[in-house]
């Protein structure tokens, strides 16, 4: 008998037991096309690809071990139970039977998917990890508009609007924000929460378009998912911050569409307040002996809270709120969390009309910031002195205030993404700005350096007092001692060449202060004058050292010792920061002119 040989009726080995396609699953479960999608979504079931296709490659393969479980699923018997009652108000509408229609309607079997959700993600971190999805359909849904026809229902958006919306206030809370990047597609932000990095998309804030070649009845099915998910990561993540989920808003700030700014201002309230009751007033001394002998000793920060507790008055509520808020947020944060909350700190932002108001408001105030926009509801008018920086995306800008700067929105995420405050002449109002470079992408390893990273590096470079390499050379080139002579020295020699100068000049003064002393003099005779002074003005002045020599002496020494290629970067460097500065004596001039016709007029 041949080796592979298999009398008929004998079991299947191989792939044709380990696989079996979309319509042998489907007849298996005995469900509908739809109902099987559903539960494959809702269970996390996917397609496999097999190593030998037995049915041929135009099948879809299951992986029999799937098909078994979602045999045993309960909430296979629950979505009969919705196609059984679908069939239901059917006949009765074909029938005219309004009232039994109606009555089916309103006893609809609905399912929960908290169970599928704990299941599939045993630990809150699995959650985190699996985010990015989630979120990005999830604000996808909220920019849509409803659509009856294809069955996005208007308190779907709503929701979805509601969740990413909470979801963006605890990230500016805790200032967990970390990149963002305008892009077509939308808006990119990237976070770290609990030390998973969680990536999602955000629409631009306009007119959406529903194409028609998509299948939103598949998406619905997604987002039922991912609105539970949602919900039980942001009830954890609030839980976390002692705040109580789901928040709740302000009417006036919802009816006005400032739903992020008053979760904001919700999620401050409640962590301050929480964080008061948590303390309790310093012990009398007979406690703190009994405290003493069981061995139970307060931490640093909260023995410093209580003292400061029992130090203010109660008729102080609001300062005490400052300090609990301060203390507690410096001892828990990391470093990089301490860097975002104090990056625009003691700054105030405005917001024009024309901005993207909700991307900025989430973004300005994980950062530090202050900010407030045009219209009801906003913290502060525009005519307050203390603004620092008003956002304008406009060709030109008619009012002015002299005490504030005026910069178009990429100025703010540029200055986020590199962690520097960078000059604001490139952004300026009806200025090309520069290229916006994403967060997102290697320099190195794409092996290509743009020229605005370059001096975004010198800039962060100059925030840290670092020492960078001249352009072209690397930073092993700094222990070389060779370049270490052309590098470092040059700063000293510019050094001792000022000093040389300013020597020069204060002992020309003195030659000419002893001149002026031997031509006043009444015993010397004419000719002896004159002879003094042909003999010794013009040895004096050969004595003098020629500053402007030494000067480019010491700048032809150091780009001696440099190769030609380094020698023109270092070129192109000098003629760009002469550029700068006759860039900006010419703004200078500039507004000198505008005070001055202001004065006048």
């Amino acid at each position: 008998m041949p080796k592979h040989y298999r009398l008929p009726g004998k079991k299947k080995e191989g792939n044709a037991a380990k696989y079996m396609t979309r319509s042998q699953a489907v007849k298996y479960l005995q469900v509908s096309l739809s109902v099987f999608r559903q539960l494959c979504i809702h269970k996390g079931v996917f397609p496999r690809e097999p190593k030998k296709k037995v049915k041929g490659n135009h099948h879809t393969y299951y992986h029999i071990k799937d098909i078994l479980f979602l045999k045993h699923e309960p909430l296979l018997e629950t979505l009969r139970e919705i196609r059984v009652h679908e069939k239901k108000v059917k006949k009765a509408e074909s029938k005219k039977n309004r009232n039994l229609a109606e009555r089916l309607e309103r006893h609809k079997p609905d399912y929960s998917l908290d169970r599928l959700v704990k299941e599939r993600y045993p630990t809150f971190v699995d959650a985190l990890r699996d985010l990015d999805d989630c979120l990005s359909m999830v604000h996808l849904f909220a920019a849509l508009p409803a659509v009856e026809r294809e069955h996005i229902e208007v308190d779907r958006i709503h929701k979805c609007r509601r969740l990413s919306h909470e979801w963006q206030a605890y990230i500016s809370r805790t200032h967990k924000l970390r990149k963002t990047f305008i892009s077509v597609k939308g808006i990119y932000y990237q976070a770290e929460v609990q030390g998973q990095t969680v990536t999602w998309l955000t629409p631009h804030a306009l007119q959406q378009v529903l194409p028609s070649d998509v299948d939103y009845k598949i998406m619905l099915t997604f987002l039922k998912f991912y609105e539970t998910q949602l919900e039980l990561v942001n009830y954890k993540l609030y839980q976390s911050i002692n705040v109580k989920y789901p928040p709740i808003l302000d009417p006036r700030l919802e009816a006005l569409a400032a739903d992020l700014y008053g979760l904001t201002r919700y999620l401050d309230a409640s962590a301050r307040a929480s964080l008061v009751e948590s303390i309790d007033v310093r012990p009398s001394g007979s406690d703190q002996n009994e405290e003493q002998q069981e061995g139970k000793k307060l931490e640093e920060p909260e023995l410093r809270l209580a003292q400061l507790q029992h130090s203010l008055s109660s008729n102080e509520p609001g300062s005490l709120m400052r300090l609990v808020d301060d203390v507690r947020e410096e001892d828990e944060d990391d470093e990089e969390t301490k860097e975002c909350r104090n990056f625009f700190k003691g700054m105030k932002f405005f917001l024009s009309r024309e901005v993207p108001r909700e991307s900025l408001l989430f973004v300005i105030p994980a950062f530090g910031g202050m900010v407030s926009w045009e219209g009801e509801g906003a913290p502060f008018p525009e005519s307050d002195s203390s603004i620092t920086h008003q956002i304008v995306d406009r060709p030109t800008q008619k009012r002015m205030f002299l005490s504030r700067e005026y910069v178009q929105p990429q100025w703010i995420y540029d200055c986020i993404n590199f962690r520097v405050i960078l000059p604001t002449d490139e952004y300026l109002v009806g200025r090309v700005a520069p290229p916006h470079l994403s967060p997102f992408v290697d320099n190195e390893e794409e092996g290509h350096v743009p020229e605005y990273a370059e001096t975004i590096k010198r800039l962060q470079a100059a925030a840290r007092k670092e020492v960078l390499p001249l352009p072209g050379a690397g930073e092993d080139d700094l222990g070389d001692p060779q370049n270490l002579q052309g590098i470092i020295d040059r700063a000293e020699e510019i050094e001792a060449a000022e000093k040389k100068r300013k020597m020069a000049i204060l002992q020309k003064q003195y030659l000419d202060e002893l001149k002026m002393e031997l031509e006043s003099c009444q015993y010397h005779d004419h000719s002896d004058t004159s002879k003094l002074k042909d003999a010794e003005g013009p040895d004096a002045e050969d004595s003098l050292p020629n500053l402007k020599q030494i000067a480019e002496d010491a700048e032809n020494m150091s780009k001696v010792l440099i190769s030609r290629k380094k020698r023109k970067l270092l070129e192109a460097m000098e003629i760009g920061k002469d550029r700068k500065k006759a860039h900006i004596k010419l703004l200078k001039e500039r507004k000198k002119r505008i005070d001055e016709a202001q004065k006048s007029g």
